[in-house]
């Protein structure tokens, strides 16, 4: 086996050139109420409906997470990298409550749901893997709000982008099958 030594810097630096949405993972339960903000969020499979996030185990959310058990993606708004930055411990009062700038209602699971984000995603926590400095959440989803259509938030270049027209045709403009090309 080869020893690559990469340099955490140019680590860093080249994935700051990829584009992510950005999501607020909330939790709630037996440890406590908590969020933060996230970019690596993606999807795992369809059966079951499944997601992952990955949480720097130093981050106070991790073991509440943990404990809880449960947690909901909240998708954000082009227009919500207040929320964001908030949730990133970047309040100008780090005494407030971030949980107070936006609204919330109580998901199924019992996780905090933001009204006005983009999409909502309800997980039970199935698993976690622990892997260098981080934990790997792998939830089931519970439930889905799909809320008033628009555009995700997105990090490139260690800032937010706004996401321009599309270029090319919808999968649903075009005859597309998995089977075709498996």
């Amino acid at each position: 086996m080869k020893n690559i030594s990469i340099h955490e810097a140019d680590f860093r630096e080249a994935l700051s050139r990829t584009a992510a949405t950005v999501s607020v993972v909330s939790t709630d339960g037996p440890a406590g109420r908590a969020g933060l903000t996230v970019s690596a969020m993606c999807s795992v499979s369809t059966k079951p409906p499944s997601l992952l996030v990955c949480v720097n185990e130093e981050s106070g959310v991790c073991k509440i997470m943990r404990d809880n058990s449960v947690m909901c993606i909240n998708i954000l708004r082009s227009n919500q990298g207040y929320i964001s930055d908030a949730f990133s411990g970047r309040l100008e009062d780090s005494a407030q409550d971030p949980f107070e700038i936006a609204n919330w209602d109580t998901a199924s699971t019992g996780a905090p749901v933001m009204s006005e984000a983009l999409i909502n995603l309800d997980c039970s926590i199935t698993n976690e893997i622990r892997h260098g400095t981080h934990y790997i959440f792998i939830g089931e989803i519970e439930s889905l709000k799909l809320n008033q259509s628009g555009t995700p938030l997105v990090y490139r270049n260690r800032m937010y982008e706004q996401l321009g027209v599309a270029s090319s045709l919808s999968l649903e403009d075009i005859e597309y099958s998995w089977e075709r090309h498996t």
